[in-house]
């Protein structure tokens, strides 16, 4: 790090003085309260990304007051060390420091364990619940003993390679800890307000009668965000009662050559077939369309466009709207996920068709 991105991380303590050297930090501050209703911890095994998290942990105080602990993991460094910082995040209120949230940073270099649990969580804010934001690919440290100590793990699937082995470790931890641990994946949430639209499209009467008839099902999404594309099928399926197991090849086969495809019956015993196109070029997840013989629902978003055009087309019957858009930073995601809380339970319902169209695909 530069001298400068330093800085902002606040003054540098030793770690075994960060309480003391919090004390002398609220003594000296004219700030009316230290609010924290939850612990905040941004996790990154990029030696970087002090700096972007900081950043990042200052927007999310403005809604979520927290104590927040950045940990930084550089693993391949030669010798074991560690460094440490504090600051606080003020937000002012009648041109005065109003609430200010403390933020705690660590940079660990070398071999890691027990660390992280020994060093960096002896510094939470007791009786507080645990967010656990994981940035990146799931390693060794994501563990028994650390994911035990996690109330919300938030992780985004779209930066993993290999998704499958990510969810199985999930699996394993989600078992471990389900009557405490909940998952929030960024890319479930970037499915949110389309989820809403097509809802919403489905209110009406005349979409309602259509939909046992729906025989096709188009996505369009970037394909850096392939979870969220195969989370909004399979949500669509689960909602729909749409029932899975035709192999994909086959589908795909019948499809003309499509990207990804996959079939599925409907209650009635119909046939729909659902296409997942990439596109570079479009937003995260840009195009769902619905189809039924002589109509169709869609919601579509352009690029970086901050909200959805929805439109129920049938024949005499024309519906077009709009509504917002899911936000594109990580940190806006986080902070709308936080917003909404709760156990997550419509993606526990999702997450078994999920993981078969992810597996077949």
């Amino acid at each position: 790090m530069t001298a400068e991105e330093e800085a902002a991380l606040g003054l540098e303590v030793p770690v075994e003085s960060i309480d003391g050297e919090l004390r002398k930090l609220w003594e000296a501050d004219e700030a009316s309260t230290n609010a924290s209703l939850m612990n905040l911890a941004l996790y990154s095994e990029d030696p970087e990304s002090l700096r972007s998290n900081s950043e990042a942990a200052l927007q999310l105080t403005r809604e979520h007051a927290c104590r927040a602990l950045l940990i930084a993991m550089d693993r391949k460094a030669p010798e074991a060390s560690i460094r440490s910082w504090i600051t606080a995040h003020c937000h002012l209120a009648h041109g005065k420091k109003s609430v200010c949230c403390e933020q705690l940073a660590f940079l660990l270099s070398g071999k890691a364990t027990g660390r992280l649990r020994n060093t960096v969580f002896a510094h939470m804010a007791s009786d507080l619940p645990l967010v656990f934001w994981w940035q990146g690919e799931l390693s060794g440290i994501f563990e028994e003993r650390l994911y035990r100590m996690i109330d919300r793990l938030i992780v985004d699937s779209s930066s993993w390679a290999d998704p499958v082995a990510g969810f199985e470790r999930l699996e394993e931890a989600l078992t471990d800890a389900r009557h405490r641990m909940v998952l929030q994946d960024l890319s479930w949430t970037r499915t949110y307000h389309f989820r809403l639209s097509v809802a919403a499209l489905f209110d009406d009467l005349v979409a309602q009668r259509a939909l046992g008839e729906v025989n096709a099902v188009r996505i369009v999404a970037q394909p850096a965000h392939r979870t969220s594309a195969l989370m909004m099928l399979a949500w669509l399926a689960t909602q729909a009662g749409w029932r899975t197991g035709l192999e994909l090849g086959l589908a795909a086969e019948r499809a003309g050559g499509c990207e990804e495809c996959f079939v599925f019956e409907s209650r009635d015993g119909g046939s729909i077939t659902a296409r997942v196109e990439w596109d570079e070029e479009a937003a995260p997840l840009g195009v769902v369309e619905i189809k039924a013989p002589g109509c169709t629902v869609s919601v579509r978003r352009e690029p970086g466009a901050g909200y959805l055009q929805q439109r129920l087309e049938c024949p005499g019957h024309v519906v077009t709207q709009s509504g917002p858009a899911d936000a594109d930073s990580h940190w806006e995601l986080v902070a709308d996920q936080l917003s909404r809380g709760g156990r997550n339970s419509l993606f526990q319902k999702v997450r078994p068709t999920f993981m078969e169209l992810l597996g077949s695909s």
